[in-house]
């Protein structure tokens, strides 16, 4: 993760973790983390925060709860280790977890930058800067199946890398009420398909019994 902190909501905290909100809120009700309270944005969540959140659901499979809680102790008592062996069998690679987080939140910094709401545009919707493409509708699109580049081809105005960032930036700022279909905003569903989250890396190290 970046040397500035960065605070985050439990949204944003989803979105850049690839943890499901209803489990962030899940471990911060069971004080899995802890959260402070910032301004206006009520709960808020840390870069260390997010680190417990990847590690905890990303090895959940794998560690009990206590054995888990255990690995936190020593992450915290070597905050800059790579590498943390959570048994004699399992070391879990904790700087590869930092980078994913760092970059992701690197995304959704740049996703703020490029995206605006403005009185007017397209009835408040969020669009990217100097264009009139509704935000959620791309993230619709390419969750509907879509290609980011048959998106960008029916938008000119957009560069692929918009494109990625419309997802990213919709899980860190979820629409209030129901979500207006495709077929709603006179597009055409081209297909479905499930995402899946990314797990934190974890590695087992070879070993020989005499």
């Amino acid at each position: 993760m970046t040397n500035t902190p960065h605070a985050y909501t439990p949204a944003e905290a989803a979105a850049v973790s690839e943890i499901a909100v209803k489990s962030v809120h899940n471990a911060i009700d069971k004080r899995i983390i802890e959260t402070h309270l910032i301004g206006s944005r009520g709960r808020a969540l840390t870069d260390e925060d997010l680190l417990r959140l990847k590690l905890w659901y990303g090895v959940g499979s794998i560690l009990s709860a206590e054995r888990r809680k255990r690995l936190f102790d020593t992450i915290d008592q070597n905050p800059d280790a790579e590498t943390v062996r959570a048994d004699d069998y399992l070391i879990i690679d904790v700087a590869r977890a930092r980078e994913q987080l760092s970059a992701r939140a690197e995304a959704l910094r740049e996703a703020e930058r490029l995206i605006e709401s403005v009185k007017g545009v397209v009835g408040v919707e969020p669009v990217f800067k100097r264009t009139r493409v509704p935000v959620r509708t791309i993230a619709a699109m390419k969750a509907q199946g879509a290609s980011t580049a048959e998106i960008v081809e029916g938008y000119p105005s957009l560069t692929e890398r918009m494109v990625e960032l419309a997802e990213i930036w919709v899980v860190a700022h979820p629409a209030r009420g129901r979500p207006r279909k495709l077929s709603e905003q006179g597009l055409k569903v081209k297909s479905a398909k499930r995402l899946s989250l990314r797990n934190a890396n974890v590695s087992k190290p070879s070993s020989s019994t005499s």
